[in-house]
């Protein structure tokens, strides 16, 4: 089995033994845990900004799109839940704190760049069949992972986001972990 389909079919448990590992070495101070909420709130809103543009085809099991979108912060970065996510995660090491938070979070930023980095391959093969010339120009304009800091206009299909009720039932179970894990290292904390 190509790893890439195995990280993509399993890319909501991949990172469960990191959370485990983030909540059993946790031990949580205030400046780091404003800061970390801080990121938290940052990569969510990133997400619900994503969600927002292409919907609830995020959540699928399967490689593909309907429609390729291009607007919002899919201009400045191909991948902008992925990017989220690892915001929400180096957050949330913050807010555990702990003697080894700094290596901590450098394992939490290049084990989700790997994940996320072998994810995106498998994606862009198949988004390059579905959508062809269309996608490689989107390809060369915007960067996979780390966003750009200016807008690309090249888009073809422009998306209007949905309206913020919708937008955050499609984005309940991920609000549901955060708030779950954070509970967790603030139990554990009192332990």
């Amino acid at each position: 089995m190509d790893i890439r389909n195995f990280l993509f079919s399993n890319r909501s448990y991949t990172p469960i033994p990191i959370a485990l590992s983030i909540i059993y070495f946790s031990n949580p101070s205030i400046p780091y845990f404003v800061y970390g909420m801080t990121l938290v709130l940052i990569g969510e809103l990133i997400r619900i900004n994503a969600v927002s543009y292409a919907g609830g085809i995020t959540r699928t099991m399967n490689v593909g799109a309907p429609s390729l979108c291009t607007s919002g912060l899919y201009s400045r970065t191909r991948n902008p839940l992925y990017l989220g996510n690892m915001v929400i995660y180096l957050g949330i090491v913050l807010i555990a704190g702990g003697e080894n938070v700094f290596l901590m979070g450098t394992v939490v930023f290049f084990y989700f760049t790997f994940q996320y980095i072998m994810i995106i391959s498998l994606e862009e093969e198949t988004l390059k069949k579905l959508f062809g010339d269309e996608y490689i120009s989107y390809m060369n304009n915007v960067p996979r992972l780390f966003p750009r800091i200016t807008p690309w206009v090249g888009g073809i299909n422009v998306h209007k986001p949905s309206n913020l009720y919708k937008t955050l039932k499609t984005e309940k179970r991920t609000l549901q972990n955060i708030l779950f894990i954070i509970g967790l290292v603030v139990i554990r904390s009192q332990l």
